[in-house]
């Protein structure tokens, strides 16, 4: 890092979805992620839906919540262009099937094994779960959109890429 760089913030990943009423239930109901804010583009016919982790109060004013979300890391930006919820033939390339680009998105939890019970138990499909393959202790899931999401603990991970558990 150097001086010019020092305040720069990894702030959003952006997925496109189908529908937004699955896609903002899953990531608040499924991964317990916040809507913070969002902004309808109506006259060019598409949403922005900004779904995180707040680790604070997020403002109440709309000037100073926008200002606060984009100054925080690590947020998903959900877009939406209107008319495809209602698309039966619109899909996403989830960019795991080919060609291969976009690979997937990480959700660090305390315990994979109790996320991926809780998982299954709301029907959640998954690509992984924990003790599938050779990569032990961590799991992939799918949203509505069929985009990957890895499930991984720090204590898990950790353990896999030094090589002891």
């Amino acid at each position: 890092m150097t001086s010019a760089t020092q305040d720069f913030v990894l702030n959003q990943t952006m997925l496109r979805i189908k529908d937004p009423e699955r896609s903002v239930a899953f990531y608040r109901d499924v991964l317990g992620m916040t809507l913070i804010e969002r902004f309808d583009f109506d006259a060019m016919a598409f949403s922005l839906y900004f779904m995180g982790y707040p680790t604070e109060p997020v403002p109440e004013d709309p000037r100073a919540r926008a200002q606060w979300l984009f100054d925080q890391p690590a947020l998903l930006e959900l877009t939406h262009n209107h008319g495809t919820e209602t698309d039966a033939n619109f899909k996403h390339h989830n960019g795991n099937d080919e060609p291969r680009g976009f690979g997937h998105i990480g959700i660090s939890v305390p315990d994979v094994y109790a996320a991926c019970e809780r998982f299954e138990s709301m029907d959640v499909e998954f690509v992984k779960r924990p003790d599938y393959g050779n990569m032990k202790g961590l799991a992939f899931i799918r949203d509505p959109d069929g985009y990957w999401i890895e499930i991984l603990s720090s204590r898990g991970l950790s353990g896999l890429i030094l090589g002891n558990d």
